[in-house]
This record gives structure tokens, sequence and C-alpha cells, in this order.
């Protein structure tokens, strides 16, 4: 789990105030050091043909450690940033700001009594208070994190995302199997009926694009002010959607001791074709982020979770498995009628779950953040 606190002094005194600017100072020239020799990184491993840490510490190690006066902890941090980043091949060519800096366990600790971290900074090991709620200090009570990452925000505040890592409670019996149909015009549909619909995010989907597209045809700089501003809005609402979204039905799934089962559907966009007016629907669609929120939801509750074959799942009556035709959102059967296709399709998911023995799991690591 991560959780983030902002620096600022507990007691708001003179000494207090004139410490705070001096922390600032410190933690500004770390953070442009930092960024600094990540840059420098950077080029040593594009000349050297080379993302290895190994090879790029033992060409780099010494002469950066003098050029930017990091510790070496915080030498071995950037160059392993360096590294995961150019492997990226999105990010090959990418710079480094002064926002972040990694920590671990030999330049990182907490001390629970009063609240505090220490850090290394640029010029030695500082000790700082913090802004901590409830969940936090509930969070943090008993536990010695190993790692963070401090973040310097637009605002100017900063920030400490402390990873905490915990133990999967044991799986619980299950007495039945929820389905869960996923979908764009539905975020998802279980099989008890329940809807989880997505009206503001479609709403969203619809006038982003337009709204990009007259900013893009003026060209100014304001417009590009506005387009930077505008600019994962949307991918944050959709997130924070998948969140409730995800923590219903796993709930849902606890309270009635079921498995959950989802589709698979690894590959989807390059498996299927749709017009043109389509394409953005399709490409926007987090169906993955939202399979990985249930996928350490359900660990973090003790719930089976199994993934299922979606062949025909959306084709088929749930009744009596023949093939019927799918109209919007009804699903027509020649035997039993017409039924909601969402629903149905769920059903069918259901028991394919069902069969599933021993269910396995879609887990992901123990060390859960907040939004993965």
């Amino acid at each position: 789990m991560i959780y983030s606190s902002p620096w600022k002094p507990c007691v708001p005194s003179s000494a207090n105030s004139t410490l705070l600017l001096e922390q600032r100072a410190e933690l500004d020239a770390t953070l442009c050091a930092f960024a600094d020799a990540c840059n420098a990184i950077a080029d040593v491993a594009r000349s050297i043909h080379s993302t290895n840490k190994v090879k790029v510490q033992h060409t780099c190690y010494q002469d950066i450690r003098a050029r930017f006066g990091l510790s070496a902890n915080l030498t071995i941090r950037a160059i392993a940033r360096v590294c995961a980043t150019l492997k990226v091949k999105a990010k090959m060519h990418s710079t480094f700001q002064p926002t972040s800096i990694d920590y671990d366990q030999r330049i990182f600790s907490f001390r629970e009594w009063d609240w505090t971290f220490s850090v290394t900074l640029l010029h030695g090991r500082y000790r700082l208070d913090t802004g901590l709620g409830d969940r936090q200090r509930s969070a943090l009570k008993g536990k010695q994190p190993t790692a963070a990452v401090l973040v310097k925000r637009r605002d100017g505040t900063y920030w400490l995302h402390v990873q905490l890592s915990s133990d999967a409670p044991l799986l619980m019996e299950s007495r039945g199997v929820l389905g869960v149909d996923l979908g764009r015009r539905r975020v998802a549909v279980d099989s008890d009926g329940t809807i989880y619909e997505a009206e503001e995010v479609n709403r969203l989907r619809q006038h982003y694009p337009k709204v990009r597209r007259s900013f893009q045809a003026k060209g100014t700089k304001g417009a590009k002010r506005a387009l930077k501003r505008l600019s994962g809005r949307e991918r944050r609402h959709m997130r924070h959607v998948n969140h409730v979204i995800s923590r219903r039905i796993v709930n849902t799934a606890q309270d009635s001791h079921r498995m959950l089962a989802l589709e698979d559907l690894t590959g989807i966009r390059q498996r299927t074709k749709v017009r043109k007016a389509q394409r953005y629907g399709q490409q926007s669609w987090a169906f993955y982020q939202l399979r990985q929120f249930l996928a350490y939801k359900t660990q973090d509750a003790g719930v089976w979770l199994v993934l299922v074959n979606p062949a025909y799942t959306s084709q088929m009556c749930h009744r009596c498995g023949e093939r019927g035709q799918r109209d919007g959102l009804q699903f027509l059967c020649k035997q039993h009628g017409t039924m909601d296709a969402d629903l149905n399709g769920a059903q069918n998911i259901a028991m394919l779950g069902a069969e599933v023995a021993p269910p396995e799991r879609a887990g992901c690591s123990s060390a859960k953040a907040a939004g993965l």
C-alpha cells in the first residue's frame, strides 16, 4: 500500500519555521542534484549501449559521485532509476526533472514514537517532521517501511510516498462464483444483476476529444497551455471510477463467500476491429486497469479470482447454452426470449468460473500500491 504525507512542522514556532526553510533548501538541492545525476547517467548508458545496472555502475559510479556530491546509495538509486526507465522503448530519450527521489532502507527510516522520517539528502542525514492523518498513522503503526519516494509537487509541497508490504490473508472457502462482465457502455455487470454504470465516464470520453481537437486546431500558446491542463483529467477520473467499482465488486464477493470470475481480455484491442468513430472509445477503455485493481483487492480480501475464456460468453444463452443474437443491450434466445445481454454474459462467466478446479488466482505482488 502507498501512503503519502506532506512535510510540515509539528509546532508553528519561529525556530521550526527557520528549520523548515533550511530543510526546503536542502530538499530542493538534493532533487536538482539527483535529476542532474540521472541525466548524466542516461548519457553514459546510451553511449555504452547498455541498460544493465552493473555495467553502467562500473562505468560512471565514481564520476557521478564526484560531480554531483550524492551519497553512495543515492548514486545507486539514480543508476537503478535510469536503467529501468531506458529499458522502456518509449522512454529511451527521456530527460529527468527534479521532482522525485527513490529511497531504500539504507538511506531512509521511520521512527514511530514521534512520527518522523529520516532521509539522506545532499549534505547529510535529516530528520523531518510530517503531517500524518489518522489513516496513515494506523497503517504505519508497528511497521518498519524500507522503501519510499520523495516527491515535490507543482504547488511546492513535499510528499513522501511510503511503501508498506503485508502478507495476504488466507483464501476463504468459496461457496459459489460471482461472474463479472466488463464492457464499454457499462463498466461492469455482475451475475447478481448489479449494473455498474459509467454515464459520466462515457460523457467525458465524448467531451475531451472534441476539446482537444478544438485547442489543437488553434495552435496558440494559450491553447497549448490549456491542453496541458486537460491532460490526465480523463485518466484520473477513470482511475477513480475503477477504484470505486472494484471495491464494490470485491466486497460483494467477500460478503457472500464467492469466487470472482472475469473474462481474460488480454489482447482484445488487437483481436477486434471497430469503426473509426469508435476507436477512441475502445482505446480509452480501461478494462485492464479495473482487472488489476480487482486482482490486488481480492488478494487483500482473501477472495479467489479466476480468468475464463471470453469466447461466446456474449453469444450464448446461459439457460440452454444455445447461440442467440445480441442487439445493443438486449440478448434474444429462440427458446427463452429477450434478456439483458450483459447480465446473460455475466452468468455465462460465472458458470465457466465454476468449472475451474482448483481455482487459479490472478494475483499481484504483496506490496500493493493504491492505484497500481
